[in-house]
């Protein structure tokens, strides 16, 4: 009976160490998220920054921020598919971390009915282990 509580209790501890693994990558996947989605903004503020200042400009000016206006529109488009992953990747986690907490709170409930029966069969034995002594005078005076 010990070594089923013992067994049980090593259990809880392992499931509760998925579980912490579980979330620590469910909250890598969103700081990964947040990263991109951050780079994504920062992106369109650069973009949304170069506009064409006031007065005459040359040729050469409009060229340089049309080229630099694209590659940035570019990089904004190659995050796009890399937050999609990231957002998939960010529920997946979280459904793992969920599951994780399941069969940790699984185990938690186990291992309580388990002490809980030990602690009762140990109580059991004792109690069956016990027999009043009765001493000869008090047996000769029943009789």
């Amino acid at each position: 009976m010990k070594s089923l509580v013992a067994k049980r209790a090593r259990i809880t501890r392992v499931r509760s160490v998925q579980h912490l693994l579980a979330a620590s990558a469910a909250a890598q996947a969103e700081a990964q998220l947040d990263t991109l989605e951050s780079n994504q903004a920062k992106l369109a503020m650069l973009r949304d920054s170069l506009s064409v200042p006031a007065g005459t400009t040359t040729g050469a000016v409009l060229q340089n921020r049309g080229q630099l206006a694209q590659r940035l529109d570019s990089a904004r488009s190659g995050l796009a598919d890399a937050i999609v992953a990231a957002k998939a990747q960010v529920e997946a986690k979280g459904a793992e971390r969920l599951e994780a907490r399941q069969r940790q709170e699984s185990a938690a409930k186990l291992d309580q009915r388990a002490a809980q029966a030990l602690a009762e069969w140990t109580e059991a034995r004792l109690s069956a282990s016990f027999r009043p002594r009765f001493t000869r005078s008090s047996e000769q005076k029943d009789n």
